[in-house]
């Protein structure tokens, strides 16, 4: 799947305008994505990156990375996803930098999401529904999704967000309402973000093949 990953992160590069601050992801494909950004860095201004592991890709090629505090509104964010479904709803949270994803998707005018084929379904929750907690609050959370959702969370042990918090992995969903059911898990205390990109969903999908498929 490495070349389909490959062909989807060029296929974004056709997105990012001269001037841009680009707003750069966390995950297997968007290393491509940054890979290829290097070739194009002299047109583009800087990136604001989703977590430590990008920012170092990204100054190791030599692009600046700013924070999104400092550069206000985005015109393009570009990241990979674990699920994608038909209305370009996804699941993402695998790398464990969910939160920022989250933040600089809603700060952007433009979500770009680079998959490979592998990770189109028809319903999310195949993949384990990643949710960011507050240490302390890790049974509570736990508790609470088992009761509203049905599904059996599991800590994913011995990992630490760039954020200092842990994630719990959501097993044995099939999430028929997404936007509900974000709106419901972001709802209980301690819960600080949710692997659902569902009220704001990616703008454009780009699966990787020969050709790219645009959705």
């Amino acid at each position: 799947m490495s070349e389909m990953k490959r062909l989807a992160a060029e296929k974004a590069l056709e997105y990012v305008e001269d001037g841009m601050i680009v707003g750069v992801g966390t995950g297997s494909t968007v290393a491509y994505f940054i890979d290829g950004l290097a070739r194009i860095k002299d047109r583009i201004k800087a990136a604001v990156s989703s977590s430590e592991q990008s920012t170092e890709r990204l100054r190791a090629h030599g692009i600046e990375v700013q924070d999104l505090n400092a550069t206000g509104p985005l015109s393009l964010y570009v990241d990979g996803a674990d699920e994608c479904d038909g209305h370009r709803r996804l699941i993402k949270g695998g790398g464990a930098a969910l939160t920022r994803e989250k933040i600089i998707a809603e700060a952007s005018k433009t979500f770009v999401c680079i998959v490979d084929p592998s990770k189109q379904v028809g319903i999310l929750g195949r993949f384990p529904l990643p949710v960011e907690v507050i240490p302390m609050a890790r049974s509570l959370v736990a508790r609470e999704i088992v009761r509203i959702t049905g599904g059996q969370p599991v800590w994913r042990d011995g990992v630490v967000t760039d954020n200092g918090n842990w994630i719990l992995d959501v097993h044995g969903l099939a999430i028929t309402d997404p936007v509900g059911m974000e709106r419901d898990l972001n709802q209980i205390p301690g819960v600080v973000s949710v692997g659902l990109f569902a009220r704001r969903p990616a703008d454009v999908v780009i699966v990787g093949g020969e050709p790219p498929v645009v959705l």
